[in-house]
């Protein structure tokens, strides 16, 4: 809001620029060039056009009578020009002044009126040129690089961020001073220089928060676990929401993961002992990818671990960006900053190893091959508990057979009946078995023979059908 003192130090203030901009206006001010204003500030970074005060130096202060519905005005100008704008009266040296502020434009949008994208030019409003118009469309519209708090002391940072785990996690001495913890922050690019203050962008916030609360926009990103009694939602057990940023929280979010894990016996050198549905270090690497992976732009929730008796089920918001078919050995970070952060913090390795080991534990302990869901603006990782190989069905089976073929060409090796039969813990007999499980999922489309050893069958080996669509 704009104070009165504000206004008076606005008289002696240099000629009027992109940001700041002052009519008499008198008795009237026409809608249309109002509207060409408050688009031209939005489109130069947002700020105040000021009706009551003549623009030439130095300023009188004479008042106005127009636009004296100011809910009309505010609806007018959102009709018109598609956002909206702070308008506020105030009474200087008697006189009403009209103070209205324009919000900047997002990155990557300008906006227009009447087809036109205003911007200023010395005291003039002309359209934006196409260089500019190609600039700004082109900007980068990265969610983890954005600002969320500006005009902040070194102090309010501290107050605002565990610096503390931030040493931690990078495995240094954790300091007391002040400007070397910022001087890190800035080093690590999660603060920015804003004049004599700092600006904190998204990653700080959501990394390292004390607490998420005290980022209203971050309240829905914060992850949530939720455990059930049965194997549907009917019956939650516990349901609790992070309250901690990412790194901060993420071992106590683990930690909560794994003792609610339900547990399962196994017989091992002929004794038998308790180990959880799902090992700790792949469940490490579900719940980090979900974290980074997400789309920090959807609306309606943030992530999500939901443990049932014989599964566990960990999404995110947003589509995936790398197809589910292709997790294995596609990588691309719809965050990559976000994700540059955390492997600096040695919570991910960003070299598309995550999904490979989960899918590596699961074989190692044959155990149902994890399912990878696209569903509504959301993503899926489905991890199963043990389960007989007898009891798997057609889906599950063909599913590990894809995943085992994909995890095989990526280490540069290929699939055989022989090595399925390894994967499933078949012994000789079950040849014929791991042959009807690989013909199906050739028919699926899934894989397909490798055609560097032709028709033979004694040779037979496997690749998974995108390696061959690749290379043509």
């Amino acid at each position: 809001m704009v104070s009165e003192q504000q206004i008076i130090s606005w008289q002696d203030i240099e000629p009027e620029n992109e940001n700041l901009e002052f009519k008499e206006a008198k008795h009237n001010f026409h809608r249309d060039k109002l509207y060409k204003y408050v688009v031209a500030l939005a489109n130069e970074g947002g700020g105040h056009i000021v009706l009551g005060m003549t623009d030439k130096r130095p300023r009188k202060i004479v008042g106005t009578t127009t636009f004296q519905d100011l809910n009309v005005l505010k609806s007018d100008v959102r009709t018109n020009v598609g956002f909206n704008v702070q308008a506020q009266e105030l009474i200087v040296e008697g006189k009403r002044i009209l103070a209205i502020r324009a919000p900047s434009r997002p990155k990557g949008t300008a906006y227009q009126f009447k087809g036109a994208y205003y911007m200023r030019c010395g005291e003039d409003l002309v359209p934006m040129s196409e260089d500019r118009l190609r600039e700004i469309f082109g900007e980068d519209l990265a969610w983890d690089k954005g600002i969320i708090r500006e005009n902040l002391t070194e102090l309010e940072v501290c107050e605002l961020l565990d610096t503390k785990v931030l040493f931690e996690f990078l495995e240094l001495p954790i300091s007391e001073n002040i400007h070397d913890i910022v001087d890190r922050l800035k080093n690590m690019r999660l603060l920015k220089e804003d004049g004599s203050k700092l600006a904190m962008t998204n990653t700080a916030a959501v990394v390292l928060a004390k607490d998420l609360n005290s980022f209203p926009e971050l309240i829905r990103k914060a992850p949530r676990l939720i455990v059930y009694n049965g194997v549907d939602k009917l019956d939650t057990r516990i349901d609790i929401t992070g309250q901690r940023g990412y790194a901060a929280g993420f071992q106590g979010l683990v930690r909560q993961c794994m003792q609610h894990m339900p547990q399962n016996e196994v017989i091992e050198n002929a004794l038998r002992r308790t180990v959880p549905l799902f090992p700790e270090r792949a469940m490490r690497e579900i719940i980090a990818n979900a974290l980074i992976h997400q789309d920090f732009y959807a609306t309606g929730g943030g992530p999500l671990v939901e443990i049932y008796p014989n599964r566990v089920e960990v999404s995110n918001p947003g589509k995936p960006v790398v197809p589910v078919e292709r997790f294995i050995d596609g990588h691309k970070s719809r965050n990559e900053f976000l994700a540059w952060i955390m492997r600096q913090l040695n919570i991910c390795e960003e070299r598309s190893s995550g999904i490979d080991r989960v899918v590596g534990t699961a074989e190692m302990f044959q155990l149902p091959a994890p399912e990878f869901i696209q569903s509504f603006e959301s993503t899926t990782i489905v991890v199963y508990g043990p389960r007989d190989f007898q009891k798997m069905t057609s889906d599950d089976k063909v599913r590990a057979c894809y995943q085992h073929c994909a995890l095989k060409y990526v280490v540069r090796e290929h699939m055989t009946n022989e090595s399925l039969c390894g994967r499933f813990g078949l012994d000789e007999s079950g040849k014929a078995t791991a042959s009807k499980i690989i013909k199906a999922t050739v028919g699926s489309g899934l894989v397909s023979p490798d055609p560097t050893v032709g028709a033979s069958r004694k040779y037979a080996r496997y690749v998974p059908s995108w390696s061959l669509q690749d290379v043509e």
